[in-house]
């Protein structure tokens, strides 16, 4: 099956100007986005992100290089591109005196949306605005303009709806309310691209996860495959009685004290045996009363991935 968006070699360069210096944005950027998927795309501040997706969109000319989307490319078919994305900007925009239902109108007015053919009210139930429909935009709350932004994406039905950081600054609450209307979206067969900095919203969201940094793809693999990368993990270690000071019999192993009674060891599970420390610690006097792991997490990949680029 083809894929929802098909990147190739994509560069981006911007020329000097003044007194900035010529700046390369993305190098041979390539990336396949599978079709009813929902795919990550992480990276440090400045890493070339949103340059993609202006890229996407049509908002930024690329210096070479190929972007289908939906199987037409941007240079050949540059319509049929446009509508068959949808794009959730990282910034709060709207008109303070429309209602929601109003700018969903307008919104689908401007892709050609026939009247008949809206589906606006139905697009604010799915965000939870449909009890807003009718309220002046400037009296909903934040993390309610954020999703009439989404809403704003979805009028002319776009099978791949871009969210650029969708869930910056708002709370817990209206962030699972976010993750659960993403999810619904995908079900229903929209493919999802998701720019996050909060690593574990991508890691729950994401079945796929392109990491990039400084303009290029330092790595683009399914979630699980990405995070198996990092072979360890943190064993702690409860004890029978206070602790002090690390046990000489540990001293080739990673350690930390937690706090008086807890020990934690992190350790490579292909190379070195639970049981091992257990019997190193039972040497140094010590009886172990509780033991639990943490995995690595996609904190740690990504950290590994980018610190050193």
């Amino acid at each position: 099956m083809e894929n929802a968006v098909d990147i190739r070699n994509l560069n981006k360069t911007y020329k000097a100007s003044g007194r900035r210096p010529e700046t390369v944005a993305l190098s041979d950027v390539s990336l396949e986005i599978p079709r009813g998927s929902i795919f990550g795309l992480l990276g440090p501040n400045g890493a070339g992100k949103s340059t993609i997706i202006n890229i996407m969109a049509g908002l930024v000319t690329k210096t070479s290089g190929s972007v289908k989307i939906w199987g037409f490319d941007i240079d050949v078919n540059e319509r049929n591109a446009k509508v068959s994305i949808g794009v959730v900007p990282q910034e709060i925009n709207y008109d303070a005196f429309f209602t929601p239902l109003e700018t969903l109108e307008l919104q689908a007015g401007l892709y050609g949306v026939r009247q008949n053919q809206r589906k606006s009210m139905e697009i604010l139930e799915t965000v939870g605005l449909a009890d807003k429909a009718h309220a002046f935009v400037r009296s909903l709350s934040g993390g309610m303009k954020r999703r009439l932004l989404m809403a704003k994406a979805m009028v002319h039905s776009p099978p791949i709806l871009v969210l650029d950081e969708p869930t910056a600054g708002v709370d817990i609450e209206l962030r699972q309310q976010l993750w659960a209307t993403v999810k619904k979206l995908n079900q229903e067969g929209v493919t999802i691209l998701l720019t996050t900095h909060y690593l574990e919203e991508a890691q729950q969201l994401c079945e796929q996860i392109a990491i990039i940094n400084h303009g290029q793809v330092v790595a683009c693999e399914e979630t699980t495959k990405l995070l198996s990368r990092i072979d360890n993990k943190e064993i702690l270690f409860r004890l029978d009685k206070e602790i002090t000071a690390v046990p000489e019999s540990l001293a080739g192993y990673v350690t930390e004290l937690k706090n008086k009674r807890v020990l934690a060891v992190r350790y490579s599970p292909g190379e070195q045996p639970v049981s091992t420390m257990i019997e190193k610690i039972s040497q140094a006097g010590y009886r172990i009363d509780d033991i639990s792991t943490e995995e690595s997490d996609l904190e740690d990949v990504f950290l590994q991935l980018t610190s050193s680029k």
